[in-house]
């Protein structure tokens, strides 16, 4: 049974004051591709091509082979749940201290979210002792979802979502959307979307230390994990700053980190533009707040030259 998305209106319409990224789309629905996307095996969100002058960074970690991946500099800690699988099993965060964690929201209705499952399920046997991977569904109906874990033989843990979960993972802007958990229990990275199953065992392997011929670097998580680290950024997606003082620029994002959209998203301004850059409204009010700031200092007068002696 196709989801109706009354759970995904229902986590806008209460979650009011709380940035998440289910309010960043129109129509209160995720954005689910409507064919499975051919995308490369390290995505920008996880990938730089060795050739970038950015991976000669000191914080990256040479492994040799060309491939980078990213994890966050500034990992947040994972919020914590306790709640049952849909089997009534207890599921606790709680537990899965020193392993990596997969945490993966996906719904039966979403094509590149089945396609996703068998490397799930796989990752899932060949490291059971040391990853845990957990299933957020978001679908409507718990028995659609034990039938397809049943018929797909998923062999790890499946939750119903709440409009609590989703508000503390910081929202699901699109489906899948996984987020990458460290040992320590810290998120290190969020992919939205499918990816491939070498991008989730480099990662998987990178943060257990073992052998790997991939190369992390590091990122400032400035919203592209937790949209409330968007208080972070220095610069913002599709948003010109040119002709600001470094005191304008800084009471620009002070206003667009606090002023909300008006596209319905619940949102900031920031938070928007990192969530959505498609988002025509907020592109527009940022640019607007940039322009107000900029005309509402005056510009400097050159001082009158001393009078001429005769």
């Amino acid at each position: 049974m196709k989801r109706s998305f009354t759970f995904f209106l229902a986590v806008v319409a209460g979650l009011t004051g709380i940035a998440i990224g289910l309010g960043a789309v129109r129509t209160g629905k995720p954005k689910v591709p409507k064919a499975i996307p051919s995308l490369p095996h390290f995505s920008a969100a996880a990938f730089r091509p060795p050739s970038s002058p950015e991976n000669h960074s000191p914080k990256s970690q040479s492994g040799g082979s060309g491939r980078v991946v990213r994890f966050a500099s500034n990992p947040q800690p994972m919020p914590a749940f306790l709640v049952n699988d849909i089997a009534g099993n207890p599921v606790s965060s709680a537990s899965w201290k020193g392993k990596v964690v997969l945490l993966n929201f996906w719904a039966t209705w979403c094509p590149p979210c089945r396609a996703e499952v068998p490397v799930l399920v796989d990752l899932a046997s060949r490291y059971k002792d040391r990853v845990q991977i957990v299933g957020v569904s978001l679908d409507d109906e718990p028995d659609d979802v034990k039938q397809f874990v049943k018929d797909e033989g998923i062999n790890y843990p499946v939750v119903m979502a709440s409009r609590e979960i989703v508000a503390e993972y910081g929202g699901v802007p699109a489906l899948p959307t996984l987020f990458v958990v460290n040992p320590d229990g810290k998120v290190v990275q969020k992919h939205e979307g499918l990816y491939s199953r070498e991008l989730y065992e480099t990662e998987i392997r990178l943060l257990l230390g073992l052998p790997s011929e991939a190369t992390i670097e590091t990122f400032q998580d400035t919203g592209q994990i937790f949209l409330k680290n968007a208080a972070l950024a220095t610069e913002l997606p599709n948003v010109d700053f040119t002709g600001l003082t470094p005191e304008q620029k800084k009471i620009a994002l002070k206003r667009m980190n606090s002023d909300r959209c008006d596209c319905g998203c619940r949102l900031t301004l920031a938070q928007c533009r990192i969530n959505d850059t498609s988002c025509g409204v907020s592109k527009a009010l940022a640019a607007n707040v940039v322009k107000e700031i900029r005309s509402s200092t005056p510009a400097v007068q050159p001082e009158n030259p001393p009078p001429s002696q005769p």
